[in-house]
């Protein structure tokens, strides 16, 4: 064996491997433009970018002693940070390199392309239907050449068959349009193949020019730029790409001790899951599909395991958002009782708040329902409980906007009340702090949405984002919501009104009503004296604080009590001039304190009118 190349160290393939994630993560938005397969969602270069950055903030940011201890730390995190199809595909070939070099105390021919193999075969048998002309055609080509370079190899040295196996990457990737028609109707080779051979063009820029390979900035054109769509444009997409009753890209962390693959893979085959990935180990198993409920997929995970990580994306709305040219996008969070059709009509995206109930967790009105949130809460023993998104819940849906447009604002949770503006932030920090901007409104439920939908509007009509702002600024201490609790018993317990105001509902009869104060709390802020007529009253209430010389908007919220939130909303018709009102029931972001029975209103001035 050569003395002077000698075979591949554990801190050469670390530093290596922060080359190649670097170079992926750098062209994630060339990725995303060429993305049509399996979905055209526009989202493969930021999935890809994601998975590997899990590797550059764990496995790769501190040395290891040896190959194997390096190997098993990226398969590990591979694994827990995967998104996405492609990044499930991409984690589980590298969960597979590890298991099979784990052992090693470094790399010679033979044993990369041994290792390279193991991955393949991995990453081939995660998928439920495996494809051809996707990253798997392109694994299996590099691996073939490996193993062909490895058994003509003299001195054991990986770095020459290394480079002839980066060549038959490429040769297979620019065969992918020949593989699959629609990369041949889009004119582009596949973006999670393309993203493979990107990584593995990172790691040879390292071995033929050392450290300067690290400090790159920016990544060679894609193998299609130029084809089909132009630099910075989306390629163009058709609605029946994605498969409406399988619109939600689903994925969860399984963990648990011998993990049943072909059990799990065929119980959610059963319940009808499409692009199925399996990516991991008997102990920690990244799962993904796309299915029409994305709690379905939880719940049939959990019955095999722990799961953690759950994320779920609405591909029919990426794709309309990347069809639709416009500047700004806006986001919100669950917390905004947004209607439907507004959420739809404006392409507002929404970030689901975490719900647990009854010790499982829940992502908020996409992994579980509104209406099933309440029939938990009656059947349950112990207080709902709700939490913040993590970050990474926001910088998912912040990346994916910002790669095709300009700018992007986030509506969200007032600050007072919650973590959840904070997650919001910090992703916005760590996404693009001048091209994703955030704005508390001081409110919730009917509020929240009430300015989302005011931004969205304006967003719709190409105002500019700081003109968005400063009309959201002024509309801000003049969007009122009331809530009215017929059951304060969850307030109590949640800590959002005092102990003595128990007492006080149980002797005199008041229903109290709390109103969003200008500090952004939810605070005790009056009562009605009424029983059967609570919704008029709580009608009346409002409509003596509020001017009656104003046209309005309106959303009423009910907390599993449809009839009386109907009967609230005809009151407020009586009273005042609504414009536009929306009936809709109240996520648990409040219902979880309010309880069932709750009822709540908010109002914003018409646009213009004031």
């Amino acid at each position: 064996m050569s003395a002077s190349r000698p075979p591949l160290t554990a801190p050469a393939l670390r530093r290596a491997l922060i080359a190649g994630a670097r170079r992926v993560i750098a062209g994630r938005e060339a990725l995303n433009r060429i993305n049509v397969f399996p979905v055209a969602d526009g989202d493969t270069g930021s999935n890809l970018a994601h998975t590997l950055g899990s590797l550059l903030n764990g496995a790769l940011s501190r040395r290891s002693r040896h190959i194997g201890e390096l190997l098993k730390r990226v398969g590990d995190d591979a694994i827990d940070g995967a998104r996405g199809n492609s990044g499930a595909i991409l984690a589980q070939f590298l969960f597979g390199v590890a298991e099979y070099a784990r052992a090693q105390p470094e790399l010679d021919a033979a044993t990369l392309a041994a290792a390279v193999r193991h991955g393949a075969g991995n990453a081939r048998a995660a998928l439920a239907h495996p494809v051809e002309g996707t990253i798997l055609s392109v694994i299996n080509a590099f691996a073939d050449a490996l193993d062909e370079a490895a058994r003509a190899s003299a001195d054991g040295d990986p770095r020459p068959g290394f480079a002839r196996a980066l060549a038959q990457a490429r040769s297979a990737l620019a065969r992918t349009p020949l593989q699959m028609a629609v990369l041949q109707r889009a004119g582009v080779v596949d973006a999670g193949a393309q993203g493979f051979v990107d990584l593995l063009e990172g790691i040879a820029e390292f071995v033929d020019g050392g450290p300067r390979a690290l400090r790159v900035r920016g990544a060679g054109a894609a193998a299609n730029d130029g084809c089909g769509a132009g630099h910075g444009e989306a390629l163009p997409v058709a609605h029946d790409a994605v498969d409406p009753l399988r619109r939600w890209c689903s994925e969860c962390l399984l963990l648990g001790e011998n993990l049943p693959r072909e059990a799990l893979r065929d119980e959610l085959e059963a319940l009808g899951a499409d692009s199925l990935v399996l990516a991991g180990g008997a102990a920690r198993l990244r799962v993904h599909g796309h299915v029409g409920s994305p709690q379905s997929l939880f719940d049939a995970c959990a019955r095999f395991g722990a799961v953690e990580g759950m994320k779920a994306d609405d591909m029919l709305a990426q794709q309309r958002s990347i069809e639709h040219p416009q500047a700004l996008a806006v986001v919100t969070d669950s917390a905004a009782d947004l209607p439907e059709e507004l959420a739809e009509r404006y392409r507002i995206a929404v970030v689901p708040v975490r719900v647990s109930v009854d010790g499982r967790d829940y992502l908020d009105k996409a992994g579980l329902s509104t209406a099933e949130f309440y029939r938990r809460m009656a059947a349950g023993a112990d207080l709902p409980r709700t939490s913040q998104p993590p970050p990474g819940d926001f910088r998912r849906v912040f990346d994916f906007l910002a790669g095709h447009r300009r700018q992007v604002l986030y509506v969200g949770l007032s600050r007072a009340v919650s973590g959840t503006l904070q997650a919001g932030e910090q992703a916005a920090a760590r996404s693009d702090a001048q091209r994703v901007r955030v704005f508390d409104t001081g409110n919730a439920a009917g509020g929240l949405a009430l300015l989302a939908w005011r931004a969205a509007e304006l967003a719709a009509d190409g105002i500019a984002l700081e003109a968005v702002l400063a009309e959201l600024e002024r509309l801000k201490p003049l969007t009122a919501t009331w809530a009215m609790a017929r059951d304060i018993s969850h307030a109590v317990r949640g800590g959002r009104i005092p102990p003595w105001a128990g007492p006080l509902v149980r002797w005199t009869g008041l229903t109290p009503i709390a109103r969003m104060r200008a500090d952004g709390r939810l605070g005790v802020s009056g009562g009605v004296f009424a029983r059967a007529g609570a919704p008029e009253a709580f009608a009346g209430y409002i409509a003596r604080r509020t001017s009656r010389r104003q046209r309005w908007r309106a959303i009423v919220g009910h907390c599993d009590a449809r009839a009386d939130g109907e009967r609230l909303l005809e009151a407020l018709r009586r009273r005042l001039d609504l414009e536009q009102a929306f009936l809709v029931e109240t996520g648990p972001a409040l219902g979880a304190h309010a309880g069932r029975g709750a009822l709540l209103v908010s109002l914003q001035p018409v646009p213009g009118a004031v």
